[in-house]
């Protein structure tokens, strides 16, 4: 069987572990000359959001959803012991001691790497967001027929 290289990994996840792990997977990837799309849905948006969007045009339940879900890389929650945000502290403390990348870092490098970001125009909709809320390291907006297209022709798939 003939190896094609390349990795898609599908983000799900808004939190900061969970988004840690895709970047290191997706680098790691990338620096051993692989191929990789980055497809980001539902909460995994919020990796690759700026950060505050306005009201725009949403209704009120995605403009309630909005003020939950906490977005832009800086801001993401961990998924286990956030203890209100000091686990979220202590985990960069040890990122920073150990001079380990922080997922600001790590997008920057994945994108000067040639990660591509695929953003989820379903998810885009249903959450009433606008392209205009993403940051600008997305290289293009697209559904899930786009990412079965990178998929099929990926010899590693993950959905994180």
């Amino acid at each position: 069987m003939e190896s094609k290289d390349s990795v898609t990994i599908v983000v799900f996840s808004g939190e900061l572990d969970k988004a840690l792990a895709a970047f290191n997977i997706a680098n790691t990837a990338a620096s051993m000359g692989m191929k990789v799309s980055m497809f980001f849905t539902f909460w995994g948006l919020s990796v690759i959001q700026k950060g505050k969007s306005g009201r725009g045009k949403k209704d009120t339940l995605q403009y309630m959803m909005g003020k939950m879900n906490r977005s832009g890389a800086s801001k993401l929650k961990l998924s286990k012991m956030n203890m209100m945000g000091m686990g979220g502290k202590s985990m960069k403390s040890l990122m920073k001691k150990y001079r380990m990348p922080s997922l600001e870092e790590m997008i920057t490098l994945a994108r000067e790497q040639g990660v591509e970001f695929v953003a989820c125009t379903t998810s885009i909709a249903l959450m009433g967001l606008e392209k205009g809320d993403f940051i600008d390291e997305v290289d293009r907006f697209a559904g899930a027929s786009t990412y079965l297209g990178l998929a099929s022709e990926s010899n590693v798939n993950l959905f994180i």
